[in-house]
């Protein structure tokens, strides 16, 4: 039965999304890829099959991703697992990053995912089932990385969202996952998809180390293996009550728990103040 699912994954040309669509293809399981080329697809995943339907989508036009999903639905007959992987990184300090380079961030890192949220729901909600993945980050959940606040405001965003998007299809029988990964070993670091600010400003010197160490020694030397992270979340799949939150990577899990001390230290310290509000 687990290999009659249908998977819809968005940034499926490459890092973490090709690595998961390689994986189920493998299995021969079925899936619809999408990219902003879709001969990058065929060039990565092979040609259009019975189990594989590469589809070219603008994630910031609704129309394209409805289409890419009615597509979908049209070859296969339903959607059961969506995984909303597709985004990039932003690297530059709250200051010199303009009004558009933000703003293009969230375009595709949440207004993107909720086009395909929004044009995918309807299709669960009838069949009363179905599994969604939200890619989100560890920088979604600890926030502490000088340089990196927008990227990881939109992804904080993802996972606010998520939360909710859990609460409100559970009556459906539909399961929601957020994904928390650390550091895994894609091109995620590389120009293609970490973007700079077109201003920087060297006042910033942690920023600017942060820059050079994620452009220079983080880069190609991650310790997350992507094809085990594709393993994760197939597992998660078929899981009868996955995980609503879920850490990927020994550093995502560690420095979730560092943020969690953190929390509950300051809760605890400054607690007499956060109880003296009630009449």
């Amino acid at each position: 039965m687990e290999n009659n699912k249908v998977w819809f994954i968005t940034g499926a040309s490459k890092g973490l999304g090709l690595e998961l669509a390689k994986k189920l293809l493998a299995e021969g399981k079925k899936v619809a890829a999408t990219s902003r080329s879709e001969q990058a697809l065929i060039k990565e995943l092979g040609d259009p099959s019975a189990n594989f339907l590469p589809l070219e989508m603008d994630l910031t036009n609704e129309q394209s991703v409805k289409n890419a999903i009615e597509v979908t639905v049209s070859h296969f007959k339903t959607i059961d697992v969506l995984v909303n992987n597709a985004g990039y990184g932003l690297l530059g300090s709250l200051e010199e990053l303009t009004d558009a380079e933000s703003r293009k961030n969230y375009e595709v890192n949440v207004f993107g995912l909720l086009n395909v949220i929004r044009n995918t729901m309807p299709y669960m909600r009838a069949n009363k089932s179905g599994h969604i993945f939200n890619i989100a980050s560890i920088g979604g959940y600890n926030g502490g990385f000088p340089g990196w606040g927008i990227y990881c405001s939109t992804k904080f965003a993802v996972a606010g969202l998520t939360e909710s998007l859990a609460a409100e299809v559970k009556e459906f029988g539909v399961n929601v996952t957020l994904v928390y990964p650390g550091y895994f070993r894609t091109d995620f670091l590389k120009d293609s998809s970490l973007l700079l600010p077109q201003s920087p400003i060297s006042d910033y010197k942690a920023v600017r180390e942060s820059e050079n160490a994620h452009k220079g020694s983080i880069n190609e030397n991650q310790p997350g293996d992507p094809e085990k992270f594709a393993n994760a979340l197939i597992k998660m799949s078929e899981e009868k009550n996955p995980a609503l939150h879920l850490f990927v990577g020994q550093d995502a899990y560690d420095m979730a728990n560092v943020k969690i001390a953190e929390v509950q230290k300051e809760l605890e310290k400054w607690k007499a103040v956060s109880v003296s509000t009630g009449f």
